[in-house]
């Protein structure tokens, strides 16, 4: 069996959060989704968990940090083109999302990113195979 990976992410509106990844064109494993989470597919074997604040907390001794104010983590995601990143920006910030800094162009890498609604942090990026420099 392929490994997978659940990155699990505390949101305070489970309704507000799925409205704005549903307008990115994310979709939700109905399976492992209720009222107290939402099982956010990313790819094959990739899910986002985004777990109601108090659910959230009984994973966890540690306090539970306010993304708005403090970054615990950065999800970065590969897109398959520079326009896949700039458009999934553009509905981000359409679905009420912010865009925390300007693009970054590397010339073989490319990508620029977001913060949802409860301020996680999301990084896009590109990667042009044929356009990485070679290692030296």
């Amino acid at each position: 069996m392929p490994r997978q990976i659940y990155v699990n992410l505390p949101v305070r509106d489970l309704a507000a959060t799925k409205a704005f990844f549903t307008a990115l064109g994310f979709s939700f494993h109905p399976q492992f989704s209720n009222d107290q989470g939402a099982c956010m597919v990313i790819g094959e074997h990739s899910f986002v968990m985004l777990l109601v604040e108090p659910f959230f907390q009984t994973f966890t001794k540690k306090p539970v940090a306010d993304a708005t104010r403090s970054t615990e983590v950065l999800v970065c995601l590969s897109c398959a083109s520079r326009a896949e990143v700039d458009q999934l920006v553009a509905k981000a910030l359409a679905a009420g999302g912010t865009a925390p800094q300007p693009p970054l162009d590397h010339g073989f890498m490319y990508g620029h990113g977001f913060t949802d609604l409860d301020g996680h942090m999301w990084e896009l990026t590109y990667m042009d195979p044929s356009a990485v420099p070679p290692r030296g």
